[in-house]
């Protein structure tokens, strides 16, 4: 029985032995900090006036979002099936060559998106957003670049605004 003691002891004082803090050093002043950094060099500054602002070099304002010209939308969109935007976000891959990642974060009036490996039109492009049966495709100026409807599930056809075929697939 009191060997039972003994070693509940020895094994309570090993094992408070080995506890002991060092992530602090008590020894060193309370009020101490970290030395304090060289300064850098750094180069001069200079001023003056800005050249005016020259408007031709801005972008116009985006235009409206109508169906594009050449597309023939009634065509396509009899056949579309419905398409919601929660169902839109990810990667899709355009072609069979290059990628499009679309978010639901906010930019402008449609949601971020872009294309990775992509050539042409689609590698301007900068958001997106459902309009009716489409999903229509816009540059970073909010100037559509093409629209896309749903054919199937995980699939979508369309067009760029020049005509070039767009295929969605996941």
């Amino acid at each position: 029985m009191q060997l039972r003691y003994a070693m509940t002891g020895l094994v309570v004082v090993l094992s408070l032995a080995g506890c002991q803090r060092t992530a602090y050093d008590y020894s060193s002043s309370p009020n101490a900090g970290p030395a304090p950094l060289t300064a850098q060099p750094v180069p001069s500054v200079q001023g003056g006036q800005l050249p005016p602002v020259n408007n031709a070099q801005f972008p116009a304002a985006p235009t409206t979002t109508a169906p594009m010209p050449g597309a023939q939308p009634g065509a396509m969109a009899a056949n579309a099936l419905d398409v919601t935007k929660e169902s839109m976000v990810g990667s899709w891959r355009v072609n069979g060559s290059c990628d499009m990642f679309l978010t639901l974060t906010n930019l402008g009036s449609g949601s971020r998106g872009g294309t990775r490996g992509c050539v042409g039109e689609l590698t301007a492009m900068g958001s997106w957003e459902v309009a009716g049966k489409q999903v229509l495709l816009k540059d970073r100026s909010g100037n559509q670049l093409g629209s896309v409807y749903k054919t199937a599930d995980n699939r979508f056809q369309g067009q760029t605004s020049t005509g070039q075929q767009i295929s969605l697939s996941r």
